[in-house]
């Protein structure tokens, strides 16, 4: 192991929504054995370096955000960045109509302290995203604006990602409708090229016990395995060299790159048995330090490595 990627929510953090000390010690373990640490997340860079930043890892530890769209250190440093053009943007919020409620649509303003400015996040309307993602709405409260119609955003500045949240049946009604479009591919599995006529990405993340599930718009060839891929080609990395440990549908991308792959015990059930039938690990879930078991494993499998010459 000479890279590890690990996905934030239901991986990383555990069901108070923090780092455990354990986990953290793990991240930091791995550190020290020379292991390039990697958080990979569906968050945006702003609302992830909220529980990452003050953790003691190292400044130039990358981090992919909004799903593999962006790519910078914890210390802020930009390394890629992709958009969705103003074009698609525009015509993906009409081939949306039925959902426009339930759409959050995602711009790169993060300054050199690493925070947001207000627009960041921009939506048409409260009431359905209240409803289904109220705890994120609050805590992200002073990044949205309010634009009514959401189009008015697009004026100048492209947009990094799209999101539409709801149920799951909504959500399954919704990704139908976007791949009525040829423009549009689908949910992201593998580490997408870029394919003619092709201009944005899906990527899924369901959540069955809270009947949520989220659908990111993003542009095309974006996810986090291929984020993952052109970072540790850039590191020298190979990628049989890498682990990758994560939880949910957005993950797929990232744990069929890596040389090992290690899948929660609290991904979805149908995950699961795709992980299995892959040959992928399945370990312990987020609220039993999953992660720290998972890296704790992979580093006593380096440790006869480590010691060779020393006898």
């Amino acid at each position: 192991m000479k890279m590890l990627a690990v996905d934030m929510d239901g991986t990383l953090l555990g069901t108070d929504g923090q780092v455990s000390a354990r986990n953290l010690a793990a991240l930091k373990a791995a550190e020290r054995a020379g292991v390039e640490v990697v958080v990979a997340t569906g968050r945006r860079h702003c609302y992830a370096m909220r529980l990452l930043r003050g953790l003691g890892l190292r400044e130039e530890s990358a981090v992919i955000s909004s799903n593999g769209t962006v790519v910078r250190t914890i210390g802020t440093r930009l390394l890629e960045r992709a958009f969705l053009p103003i074009e698609t943007a525009r015509w993906l919020c009409g081939h949306v109509d039925e959902f426009r409620n339930s759409l959050v649509m995602t711009f790169d303003r993060v300054g050199p302290d690493g925070e947001d400015a207000r627009g960041a996040l921009v939506v048409e309307a409260l009431e359905e995203l209240n409803a289904s993602i109220g705890r994120w709405m609050t805590a992200n409260e002073p990044y949205i604006a309010h634009v009514t119609p959401i189009e008015l955003a697009l004026v100048g500045e492209a947009p990094i990602q799209m999101m539409l949240c709801g149920t799951l049946e909504q959500m399954r009604r919704a990704e139908a409708r976007l791949l009525e479009h040829p423009g549009v591919s689908a949910v992201g599995v593998g580490p997408q090229e870029r394919v003619a006529g092709v201009q944005a990405a899906l990527h899924r993340t369901e959540y069955p016990e809270r009947d949520l599930s989220i659908v990111d718009i993003l542009p095309a060839g974006c996810s986090k395995g291929a984020a993952l891929l052109r970072l540790a080609a850039d590191r020298g990395v190979p990628a049989e060299e890498i682990v990758a440990i994560g939880d949910n549908w957005n993950d797929v991308s990232m744990l069929e790159v890596a040389g090992r792959a290690v899948l929660m015990a609290n991904a979805p059930q149908d995950l699961k048995v795709m992980a299995v039938e892959r040959g992928w690990g399945v370990g312990l879930g987020h609220h039993e330090d999953g992660v720290a078991v998972a890296v704790e494993a992979a580093l006593a499998e380096r440790m006869p490595e480590s010691l060779a010459g020393t006898r």
